[in-house]
């Protein structure tokens, strides 16, 4: 059992909250993150607006998506999130450029964000809460909060909940607009949602977490019990050895 199991005195609340907020800055890409979730849409919208010329602003977006691609792996940084921004951004090419419909540029992330609001949703009331899978892996738990930490998984349930009804709550207003608005209303509305509804989320996330028990380190117990299993093969061996 690790000082993670089971907190000692010693360990504060502000060390589990510093956690909390380097695993969820980890997971979720930061504010780095955030700029390359954004400026594609913004280049887009911003150039759809001045010349309404749907070719040039996709292949504004998209270039500037790659762009940032290269820009990691030049720094040898993770490119996950980077890379979801260009796999994204291509989507809404492909079904602008078929349609011929600047909105559907907008359309593979906005059906990506529903579908994403549901399975928070969807698997918190199957008993595995999409948040946990997430950032389980990061506090190094895995799964271990689904069994052995229970005021863990009701934390990841609370959280779960909190960005489904977030992103559907978007969605909301998001397809509506797709309906009703032209491509440049429903471009800056969409700009505008990005990034605030994205940190409320995140911040409900860390007041859950911070609350909760401490994550169980699994990796540190698996390294532990391997520790123990060479110790007691030397034992046996050095008995049999004076045998």
């Amino acid at each position: 059992m690790t000082s993670l199991d089971k907190p000692t005195e010693e360990t504060s609340a502000d060390d589990a909250r510093a956690v909390t907020e380097a695993a969820l800055f980890e997971a979720f890409g930061g504010v780095r993150g955030m700029v390359e979730t954004v400026l594609p849409g913004l280049l887009f919208v911003t150039i759809y607006t001045i010349n309404k010329d749907l070719h040039l602003s996709a292949i504004a977006a998209l270039a500037v998506s790659l762009v940032l691609v290269v820009v990691r792996l030049a720094m040898k940084d993770t490119v996950k999130h980077a890379f979801s921004g260009v796999f994204g951004v291509a989507f809404g090419v492909v079904f602008a450029m078929m349609t011929g419909n600047a909105k559907d540029f907008y359309l593979p992330g906005m059906l990506y964000t529903l579908g994403l609001g549901l399975a928070y949703i969807v698997t918190t009331l199957c008993g595995v809460p999409l948040i946990g899978l997430i950032l389980g892996p990061v506090f190094k738990e895995n799964l271990s909060w689904r069994t052995r930490n229970p005021g863990r998984k009701k934390a990841y349930a609370k959280a779960s909940y909190a960005w489904g009804a977030i992103l559907l709550a978007k969605c909301a207003i998001l397809f509506p607009l797709y309906w009703w608005a032209d491509t440049t209303q429903l471009g800056w509305v969409l700009i505008a949602l990005k990034i605030p509804p994205f940190l409320l989320a995140v911040w409900l996330t860390w007041v859950f977490l911070a609350k909760a028990p401490a994550p169980i380190d699994v990796f540190a117990e698996m390294e532990a019990e391997e520790k123990a299993a060479e110790e007691r093969e030397r034992e046996a061996a050095a008995r049999s050895a004076e045998q």
